[in-house]
């Protein structure tokens, strides 16, 4: 069975990693507990990779920021619909989108059917 993955990309303030940290650690047990396979939460360490595009230069960060790479596992799209829809009626995810440690209008997200699981 194929697998099935929501991807996010995020520009964050330095001076916020400890408020992220908390809220992702907080959301990672969230979607464990309604079923997600794997929840990982990336902070960018080697951003000059050589060739291609940059992650900073892609998500406009600035000096003063860093970028995180998010992801969580699900057994297919179906169940990630599953799975959403009880995180984000859980009342421990009821957060104002204003006090985020991060703008989330710069963050990019999607849906991406696995292809190869080595």
């Amino acid at each position: 069975m194929a697998k099935y993955v929501d991807g996010f990309v995020l520009p964050l303030p330095k001076k916020n990693l400890e408020q992220y940290r908390k809220v992702a650690r907080l959301a990672s047990k969230v979607w464990i507990e309604h079923g997600a396979l794997e929840y990982r939460e990336c902070m960018l360490e080697d951003g000059k990779p050589g060739f291609g595009l940059p992650f900073a230069k892609l998500t406009k960060a600035k000096p003063s920021e860093t970028v995180m790479f998010s992801f969580i596992v699900y057994k297919s799209r179906k169940h990630r619909d599953k799975v959403n829809a009880k995180a984000m009626n859980d009342p421990r995810l009821k957060m104002e989108m204003d006090k985020m440690p991060f703008d989330v209008n710069l963050m990019s997200w999607g849906g991406f059917e696995m292809i190869v699981d080595a």
